[in-house]
């Protein structure tokens, strides 16, 4: 009978698979075993948690977290962005605007991507950060630790912009144009400009550096808003913000700037390096619209007066001369003019080709808005609105301005919407503990401000407040410039040009109707998305607060968990009529670290 025989002992190959096998076998099971029992396996589940979340490639995903945060059935907080996007913003971001068109500097304008290409996470504090020093102290100094960008001190230090002092960043107060500080120089054009009689209030300052002209101009009794682009030196807005200065992002390109039109009494550049005489005087023309009749433009730095820039500067009088400006001063690099009130005298005949807009186009729209190669009328807007016709400051605040008069009952409903909010403020200091009033509160933000008064029951405080009229909402923000506040226009369904951890105090009225298309009452974008956006921009322990129906504050209050604020609801003030609820919650001061645990 025959027999297997087997081989006394096996093949070396054979040896070599099994032992491959048996290792990879046993080497899965000990990695099990690591990932569930040691602290190295949350930290990896969260890291695979986070590709998940952060993925942008299935946008189903990204809908199905948004539903249950909404629905208050996802139990853990969204999730920590990673530590490189501690100053991100969403629609200046570098990284996606370099490969756009350079053609009048569209690249470095608003960007924004769409909510499915956009990570659902919380923007984290830089490593070190503390509480921002309070104002008036921030004015002069800030944290090193919660900006940490040297490169302004490098390059501006010997101008007095700012300079790092051990834990510090600590403001001179220089720029490239007053070296030896805004407080001389704001004194020098004080000669020519009557700064401190009440008939100038707001000041829009242009490519304004770290802000320190607007900074010292508030001492005054003026109100600034400075802006500047995104660029080489990233962090100026940021540092105008930390210090306590109103500032946002913008870039004068392509667009209108957001903002109605004869807002401004006082337009500031300082070397702001605009072409205001480039494409047929389309920026000087879109500075004309911004600037109130009677108002002043004043522009330090090239071309004024300036080395091989004659052309430049023939031109930029040229302009100026066409439009009627009153020449009022050439001092040295800085030039000085007045703006002709009534109706513009611009001839048929210019060398700039300047044309008077028609009827047809709207002054006032500017929202994602082309700029216009034709001068705003005067006669374009009924009422009084020219420095001199209009009251000085204070008693324009709560005085209704004509051009409230344009909208139906609009001075019975600023005057009524005026005597509310005084009795709503009082309401949230004295009843809900807001720190309005106090220290801990600076910059303020008014997503849905309407005729500005929420912000003008908080004039006594040392606070400024950003006014946001949303973009599909009736054009008021005329009214709020006229009544010597700020703001701009917005579409909440879009992220906010500013950097992140740059208010100390968020409040809306009516959160809903931001996320929701006039008429038809559909959501166009997701309230999951504007708290989180609304995190991005709050301070670490800073306060919202948010008035809305009851029905709309549970939403709210379901969201405010995940965000991971602390939130509280309340009742409305007795004397306020209609079925609100309000919700105050406080920004959670957390880091990476403690997010991960």
């Amino acid at each position: 009978m025959g027999h297997l025989s087997l081989p006394s002992k096996r093949n070396p190959k054979q040896w070599k698979l099994l032992d491959l096998v048996s290792a990879a076998f046993f080497g899965l099971v000990v990695l099990f075993l690591f990932l569930v029992f040691t602290p190295f396996g949350d930290s990896l589940a969260a890291s695979g948690r986070q590709a998940l979340l952060l993925s942008s490639s299935d946008p189903r995903q990204r809908h199905r977290l948004v539903e249950l945060i909404e629905a208050g059935q996802h139990p853990q907080p969204i999730e920590a962005c990673s530590a490189e996007e501690v100053d991100h913003m969403p629609c200046e971001d570098p990284r996606r605007n370099s490969q756009l068109s350079r053609e009048m500097n569209f690249y470095r304008e608003r960007q924004c991507p769409i909510p499915d290409e956009t990570p659902l996470c919380l923007i984290p504090p830089p490593n070190g950060y503390r509480v921002p020093v309070r104002w008036p102290d921030s004015l002069h100094k800030i944290w090193h630790a919660n900006m940490p960008h040297n490169k302004i001190a490098e390059r501006k230090g010997h101008q007095g912009w700012m300079k790092e002092d051990g834990e510090y960043f600590i403001f001179p107060g220089g720029g490239t144009m007053f070296p030896e500080g805004a407080i001389p120089y704001i004194e020098k054009l004080g000669q020519y400009i009557p700064i401190r009689n009440g008939g100038l209030r707001t000041a829009l300052d242009m490519g304004c550096g770290v802000a320190s002209w607007g900074g010292y101009l508030m001492k005054e009794g003026l109100l600034p808003l400075s802006f500047a682009p995104r660029d080489s030196h990233k962090s100026q807005i940021q540092f105008a913000l930390e210090r306590g200065i109103p500032a946002f992002v913008a870039m004068l390109g392509t667009r209108r700037l957001p903002f109605p039109a004869f807002s401004f009494d006082l337009v500031h550049c300082s070397r702001c390096l605009i072409p205001f005489t480039a494409y047929n005087a389309t920026y000087f023309i879109e500075v004309d619209r911004l600037l109130r009749p009677g108002g002043y433009l004043v522009i330090s730095g090239p071309p004024v007066q300036w080395a091989k820039q004659d052309k430049e500067w023939a031109d930029l009088q040229g302009v100026a001369r066409s439009l009627c400006y009153e020449l009022i001063a050439v001092d040295g690099n800085t030039v000085i003019w007045k703006k002709p009130s009534g109706d513009s005298c611009l001839p048929s005949q210019n060398e700039f080709g300047l044309h008077l807009c028609d009827e047809s186009v709207d002054p006032s729209s500017a929202w994602y808005y082309k700029l216009e190669k034709c001068v705003t009328p005067q006669s374009s807007i009924k009422g009084k609105y020219d420095v001199g016709g209009i009251p000085s400051w204070p008693d324009r605040l709560n005085k209704a301005p004509a051009r409230a008069a344009l909208m139906k009952s609009g001075i019975d409903l600023f005057e009524a919407d005026t005597r509310r909010w005084a009795r709503r403020v009082a309401y949230y200091k004295n009843s809900l503990n807001v720190k309005l009033g106090t220290p801990a509160v600076r910059n303020v933000m008014d997503m849905n401000a309407f005729f500005g008064g929420f912000a003008a029951a908080l004039a006594s405080d040392p606070v400024w407040v950003m006014n946001v009229v949303p973009a599909r909402k009736p054009i008021t923000l005329d009214v709020i410039f006229d009544r010597g506040l700020i703001g701009v226009y917005h579409d909440w369904c879009e992220p906010f040009s500013t950097y992140p951890r740059t208010y100390d105090l968020i409040h809306v009225s009516g959160i809903e109707s931001l996320v929701k298309a006039p008429g038809s009452g559909k959501n166009r974008c997701s309230l999951v998305d504007l708290m989180v956006e609304m995190d991005r921009i709050l301070r670490p322990e800073g306060t919202v607060v948010i008035r809305d129906s009851p029905e709309a504050i549970e939403r709210v209050a379901r969201i405010a968990n995940a965000v991971r604020w602390t939130a509280t609801i309340h009742e409305k003030e007795q004397e306020s009529h209609g079925s609100q609820k309000i919700l105050v919650a406080t920004k959670n001061f957390w880091t990476l670290t403690s997010a991960s645990h």
